[in-house]
C-alpha cells in the first residue's frame, strides 16, 4: 500500500469535498472548521490538480499501484479530480453572474455612458497565464510601493501602503482599502493584493490601510482610523498625482463593514473627533464578502452600518459567496435589500456560485473576475460622476 500517496489523495479529496458543499451554518461567525478545509481548494483547484496529477504518476512509476488498497487510492484520486474541475467551472461562473449584476444594477446600456479613457483600460479577458501558473505571483513591475506612511498616532496599527504608477499621471482616482479579520486581526498586505496592483497599474493611486483592533480598541475606533486614511489622502494624495475629490473606498469582511459604514457617514462629525472639517465624502464602495453586523463597540452609536443606511448613500459594489461558511449570504442580501430600497444610487449585487470567505487573496478564476467587474464599476462612478460635474458647471454658467 503506497501510503504517503494515500494521504495525499485523501487529504486532497477532504479538502474538496469541503470546497464543493461545506455545511453551512445558520448564523455569521467569525470562525469556522469547514471555511479553513476549504477556503483554499476553492480558488486554488488547478494547483490542487497538478499535485494529485504528478503524485498519481509518480505513484505508478514507482510500482506502487497494484494491490487493491492502491487502485481505492486511484478510484479517490478520479473522484477528487473530477470535484477539482467542477470547482473551476463554479468559479468561473463568476464571469456571467458579475457581467448580469452590472446590467441589472447599471442598466443594459452602462457602457455607453463610460468615457472613452475609461473604456479602454476595461480588461474583458481573464489572465489565464497567472490563474493557471503562478496565481501566488500578485505583484506588477509597473507599480510602485511605498509600505508603512504614518497616518495617525497607534503606532504600527496606523500605517498604509501605497501602491501607484511611478509615472505618477494627474488626475488619479484613488482605491483605499481595509483588510479583514473579525476586527481582532488583519494585516494590510494580505488581501486583495491582485485588486490594488491592477488598478495602480492602470494609473491609479491605491491605499491599503491598518487600524486599531479588538481588544484595545473598539467600534467607532475602526471607523474613525478609516476616516483618517480618506483625510490623509485629501492632504497628501496630490503629491502622487492623486485626484482626491474621486475616492473610492473598500474593504474584505471586516474592512467591508468599515468601507461600508465610513460611506453611510460621510463627514458626519461624530466619527472624526479632531479633525471635524476634514472631508470624508467617498465616491462609491466595494464590499468583498463583507460583514453587515454590529461589532464589540462603545455602546455609544450603532455598530453596524444597516443602522446608517441613507438615500444620499453613495454608489455599492457589493460581491458575496453563496458558500461563505464565515459571514453567511443571508446577511449580505439582508443588507443590500435594505440598502436599495432606501439609497437613491446603484447598488450592484453578485452572489457568486460556490465562494467561499476570503477568495480575493490569489489570482483565481472568480477573483480576476470580481476585479474586472470592480474595474467596470468604476469606470461607470467615475464616467457619471464627470457627467454630473460638467452639467453642475454648466448650469451654473
Amino acid at each position: 500500500m503506497p501510503i504517503g500517496y494515500l494521504v495525499t489523495v485523501v487529504l486532497l479529496a477532504i479538502y474538496t469535498a469541503f470546497a464543493l458543499a461545506p455545511p453551512l451554518p445558520k448564523h455569521s461567525s467569525p470562525s469556522n472548521l469547514s471555511y479553513w478545509l476549504g477556503f483554499l481548494i476553492n480558488e486554488l483547484p488547478f494547483i490542487a490538480l497538478y499535485w494529485l496529477f504528478f503524485s498519481t504518476i509518480l505513484a505508478f512509476y514507482q510500482g506502487d499501484i497494484g494491490s487493491t488498497g492502491s487502485w481505492v487510492a486511484v478510484g479517490i484520486a478520479v473522484l477528487t479530480a473530477g470535484g477539482l474541475i467542477l470547482i473551476a467551472k463554479r468559479g468561473n461562473q463568476a464571469v456571467p453572474v458579475i457581467k448580469e449584476a452590472l446590467n441589472e444594477d447599471l442598466g443594459n446600456n452602462w457602457r455607453s455612458s463610460l468615457n472613452k479613457e475609461r473604456e479602454a483600460d476595461l480588461r474583458t479577458q481573464l489572465p489565464l497565464g497567472r490563474i493557471l501558473f503562478a496565481p501566488f505571483f500578485v505583484r506588477n513591475f509597473r507599480v510602485k510601493r511605498i509600505p508603512n506612511i504614518r497616518y495617525g498616532d497607534a503606532g504600527k496599527r496606523n500605517l498604509l501602503d501605497l501602491y501607484y504608477h511611478p509615472s505618477r499621471p494627474p488626475g488619479a482616482p484613488v482605491m483605499v482599502y481595509l483588510h479583514g479579520g473579525a476586527f481582532r486581526s488583519g494585516r494590510k498586505n494580505r488581501e486583495a493584493r491582485p485588486l490594488l496592483y491592477r488598478l495602480a497599474s492602470k494609473g491609479w493611486l491605491c491605499i491599503s490601510a491598518n487600524y486599531r483592533l479588538l481588544p484595545e480598541a473598539k467600534f467607532p475606533d475602526h471607523l474613525v482610523d478609516l476616516k483618517k486614511v480618506i483625510a490623509w489622502v485629501r492632504e497628501n494624495g496630490h503629491k502622487y498625482g492623486a485626484d482626491p475629490s474621486t475616492l473610492f473606498v473598500a474593504g474584505s469582511s471586516a474592512g467591508g463593514h468599515l468601507a461600508s459604514t465610513a460611506a453611510l457617514t460621510q463627514n458626519d462629525p461624530v466619527f472624526q473627533p479632531g479633525f471635524e472639517e476634514a472631508d470624508t465624502s467617498v465616491s462609491g464602495v466595494v464590499s468583498l464578502y463583507g460583514y453587515y453586523g454590529s461589532a464589540s463597540s462603545n455602546g455609544l452609536q450603532p455598530s453596524t452600518p444597516i443602522a446608517y443606511i441613507n438615500e444620499d448613500a453613495p454608489p455599492f459594489f457589493v460581491t458575496h459567496g453563496d458558500n461563505d461558511t464565515i459571514v453567511i449570504v443571508e446577511d449580505a442580501r439582508n443588507f443590500v435589500k435594505k440598502l436599495k430600497t432606501v439609497s437613491s444610487s446603484p447598488v450592484v449585487y453578485a452572489e457568486l456560485p460556490g465562494a467561499h470567505h476570503s477568495f480575493d487573496l490569489f489570482h483565481s478564476l472568480r477573483f480576476d473576475a470580481v476585479v474586472n467587474g470592480i474595474e467596470s464599476f468604476t469606470a461607470w462612478v467615475i464616467s457619471n460622476e464627470k457627467k454630473r460635474k460638467e452639467t453642475k458647471i454648466q448650469i451654473t454658467i
